[in-house]
């Protein structure tokens, strides 16, 4: 088993600036490589401390705030504009950057596109659904109406 410190959001297993166990091969070849953790160490505690505290600035605090936020993003449809063919089949799929600045262009606020989560790809024009973690307690449900770009 290794120890890392995660820096980035991993799904199913923590948070930026996280401690966790893991086993070797993944560490090896995918959490490492891909620059989602680094190994830990002793000295390594101030890190997870400057990885909490900047992940504390970008969180919404005031939970009475992420619940109105909540209700915002529920009680309106996003329109996604993006390239498609004749047929309604996009050329590619809609990525989690796209909807965060989709959300953000509503005015509906500015979210952090890795706490998106798309559930199944997003290939053809229509009504779909993502969901967004505002903390670790609330989630949110947005209905995104993916029409073809002029």
């Amino acid at each position: 088993m290794a120890k890392l410190i995660l820096t980035n959001e991993v799904a199913g297993l923590g948070s930026a600036g996280d401690v966790v166990e893991v086993k070797n091969g993944f560490a090896r070849n995918y959490l490492i490589p891909q620059g989602f953790a680094v190994a830990w160490s002793r000295g390594g505690e101030k890190q997870v401390a400057s990885i909490r505290a900047a992940r504390d600035a970008r969180a919404i605090h005031d939970h009475e705030e992420a619940v109105a936020l909540k209700n915002a993003l529920e009680s309106n449809k996003v329109k996604l504009a993006v390239k498609a063919g004749a047929e309604g089949r996009l050329f590619g799929s809609v990525k989690t950057e796209a909807v965060a600045n989709a959300v953000k262009a509503a005015g509906l606020g500015d979210l952090d596109k890795r706490k998106i989560h798309i559930t199944s790809p997003i290939k053809s024009v229509g009504e779909h659904e993502a969901t967004i973690r505002l903390r670790d307690d609330l989630t949110a449900v947005i209905t995104l109406q993916v029409v073809a770009a002029k």
